[in-house]
């Protein structure tokens, strides 16, 4: 996987701490995508409310 690795690094001109970065961003990125996706469906399936602005300004404090 190293040579792989470097082999990329190499023909991008990056090194492998910027390749294994974008990697991890890219990989949380659609992590965070799957998660909203589940819970869209969790929402219109009915098991989930979701909450409005309202609600969550008056729970932090904010008064508008």
């Amino acid at each position: 996987m190293l040579s792989e690795l470097d082999a990329y690094a190499k023909e991008l001109e990056r090194t492998r701490t910027y390749l294994i970065e974008k990697a991890i961003t890219s990989y949380f990125d659609k992590l965070d995508e799957i998660i909203a996706d589940r819970r869209i469906d969790e929402i219109k399936k009915g098991k989930e409310k979701p909450v409005t602005l309202e609600e969550v300004l008056k729970k932090s404090g904010v008064n508008v």
